[in-house]
């Protein structure tokens, strides 16, 4: 059965099409990121040894969760903008600098790497918001509310950092 569109006015309408297609693929970009985020933190937490991995790990293991709801948010959005929630044949791998590392011990590459891809998230998020301004609110009040939590990952991960240095 087709999908029938019905709203006169706004991102839904057929007057937007081009529109929200360009916002279905910030999403789904956005998508992506957060599951690449999840794996990558999945494998990290468990790699990690030495002097304030456990900690790390920690931070990691619970923002699994956190990332893994973030692209629940947007698969659903997807799908509410008329478009198909991606799957893994389509998987574009894009953090080659959050790997896990050979020497366990590296607890600075991985913090590095979690700095990398939660300013690369909050860069996309922020492009997203611009996107969507006066015309996709519901899409930009969501972005906005998960750009605050990669903001707060971000500066959790900045003060890791600032221990080391």
């Amino acid at each position: 059965m087709a999908t029938t569109h019905h709203a006169q006015t706004g991102v839904l309408s057929d007057a937007n099409a081009s529109k929200r297609e360009e916002i279905v693929a910030l999403l789904t970009e956005a998508y992506w990121m957060e599951v690449e985020t999840v794996t990558n933190y999945l494998a990290n937490a468990a790699n990690l040894d030495g002097i304030r991995a456990k900690e790390v790990a920690e931070d990691l293991d619970a923002d699994v969760e956190e990332e893994l709801g973030h692209a629940r948010k947007f698969a659903a959005r997807i799908k509410e903008l008329y478009g198909t929630p991606p799957g893994s044949a389509d998987f574009p791998s894009a953090q080659p600098f959050l790997q896990p590392q050979d020497d366990p011990t590296d607890v600075v590459s991985v913090i590095k790497g979690v700095i990398e891809a939660e300013a690369g998230a909050i860069a996309h998020y922020n492009r997203i918001i611009e996107a969507t301004d006066g015309i996709d609110w519901a899409t930009q009040d969501l972005v906005i509310e998960i750009l605050r939590d990669e903001e707060g990952h971000l500066r959790t991960f900045e003060r890791y950092l600032a221990e080391f240095s």
